[in-house]
């Protein structure tokens, strides 16, 4: 009982601090909240006087793994907005799945054993690509323009978790209109804090991506709009 809980309460530190290098941090935050009451509900089951059942704390990584990991690649690959639940969440749902599986190892027939290699070694495939693509290629550009959009019009705009430090970030080599609209929403805002030399440096980089045209009108107008509410604020 004690490795799980390690493993829960380990999996939602972690959780919790590469939530905080996301644009999105609230995905990751929710997460490790939820491994903490998973961590502290296996923590209070094991001073019960009561045994608690073997399989309880897998079937528990089981659940919570499936389901993070399907509304975490739903993050990953259309919304775009999160890329570590969905690795996190697979070490919990390959760890209690194999151990469900092993659980039965000795009582199963040939056949059944076979059918449980393969079940975990698709498992462990899985999770080798989610984890690849969540953590190895790591967040895409659209991110933290999403992001940094959403801090224009929260009125932050300046720090480490402000709108300029994501729409600085959020550059992509393959989509270069993603490269114009950073940079189109970098002039808007150095234009109205009146940073005349950073935005002549941000112009002066969206020229060389096709100017003002190749941006959409509906993206200038949607961070103006957040400028114009953050000095109404």
């Amino acid at each position: 009982m004690l490795l799980w809980i390690v493993l829960l309460f380990g999996l939602g530190g972690y959780c919790y601090y590469l939530s905080r290098l996301q644009p999105f941090p609230e995905r990751g935050g929710r997460f490790a909240i939820v491994l903490f009451f998973g961590a502290l509900v296996l923590w209070i089951s094991s001073t019960s006087p009561e045994e608690v059942g073997g399989d309880l704390p897998a079937a528990i990584s089981v659940f919570l793994g499936g389901v993070f990991i399907v509304s975490g690649i739903r993050d990953m690959s259309v919304m775009k907005t999160d890329v570590i639940v969905a690795p996190l969440a697979g070490i919990l749902f390959c760890v209690g799945g194999i151990s469900l599986l092993s659980s039965r190892w000795e009582i199963a027939t040939q056949m059944e054993q076979i059918g449980s290699f393969f079940l975990a070694s698709t498992m462990v495939t899985v999770e080798l690509y989610l984890a690849f693509r969540g953590l190895v290629i790591g967040v895409p550009g659209i991110a933290w323009s999403k992001s940094g959009l959403r801090q224009v019009h929260r009125g932050l705009i300046l720090g480490p978790n402000g709108a300029i430090a994501h729409f600085e970030r959020s550059w992509d080599v393959e989509d270069q209109w993603i490269n114009s609209m950073s940079h189109a929403a970098l002039v808007l805002i150095h234009r109205h804090l009146g940073n005349l030399d950073d935005e002549a440096e941000s112009l002066e980089e969206l020229e060389k991506l096709g100017g003002w045209e190749s941006v959409d009108s509906s993206w200038t107008q949607a961070v103006e709009e957040g400028l114009l509410a953050s000095v109404t604020v």
